[in-house]
């Protein structure tokens, strides 16, 4: 069945109305007709059962609610990855592939050795793509709720982000480091749907500089295991042994 997210203002009573590109997929890339089922999404990860009953050409949409219930694919935690810029398309895949495994959001962040440099000028229109990424990747996952990208920040407002976290773990290839099996036995105090951080360095990794400065904000500097990961891979296998750890 196909799958839409909308804003809560765009749900009133029993009826929902999708908008823009939305409507435009229904209407003409699905050819769909009144009476056909759709599964829609809310900002609260509530899916709902719709009905289509009216087209307004391909600019408006509306559908009435037949049921909703809470999302059962939301891991129970909200992880939030924040991932140096690497270079060339990298960043597509890590979108995606985070997306699929759970990620809440995704901050974007230069650090000394990132290789890829932000442009100012460029930077909405990389985020605009960077979050159609993401919303195409929980569609296709069945996600109940649409991870968003920011704009690309620096290394020093990641940290003050970072330490917001409930947790947030550092990768890290130096020393100093622990197991991240040790760091999730070790938080028995976590509070229900922890905020989780994951920071991910670029193909170069991280000054040890950078990482004192991520030790001094409170981050557990996390080792993942005895091979070294790209860039690419990172993220999705530590979103992975958390989805392990919290719901499995």
């Amino acid at each position: 069945m196909p799958r839409f997210f909308v804003p809560a203002e765009q749900i009133s009573g029993n009826t929902v109305t999708l908008l823009g590109d939305d409507a435009h997929h229904i209407a003409r890339s699905l050819r769909m007709a009144a009476g056909e089922h759709i599964t829609v999404c809310d900002e609260n990860a509530i899916e709902y059962e719709c009905k289509l009953i009216g087209f307004e050409q391909d600019k408006r949409v509306q559908a009435e609610i037949l049921s909703g219930v809470p999302c059962a694919t939301e891991p129970p935690f909200r992880a939030v990855l924040f991932q140096a810029l690497p270079k060339g398309e990298k960043f597509d895949s890590i979108i995606q592939k985070a997306v699929e495994c759970g990620v809440y959001e995704i901050v974007p962040f230069q650090s000394s050795r990132c290789i890829a440099k932000a442009k100012a000028d460029g930077e909405a229109e990389k985020t605009k793509r960077r979050c159609r990424i993401a919303a195409e990747a929980a569609k296709q996952s069945g996600r109940g709720r649409m991870p968003r990208v920011v704009p690309t920040v620096s290394y020093k407002e990641m940290l003050c982000l970072a330490s917001e976290c409930d947790l947030c773990l550092f990768c890290y290839e130096g020393e100093g480091t622990q197991t991240l099996a040790s760091i999730l036995q070790s938080k028995k105090d976590l509070p229900a749907c922890p905020r989780i951080g994951i920071v991910v360095g670029s193909e170069g990794g991280f000054s040890p500089e950078e990482a004192a400065q991520a030790a001094d904000a409170g981050m557990c500097m996390t080792g993942l295991g005895k091979r070294i990961l790209r860039t690419e891979t990172a993220a999705p296998f530590v979103l992975g042994c958390l989805v392990y750890q919290f719901e499995m």
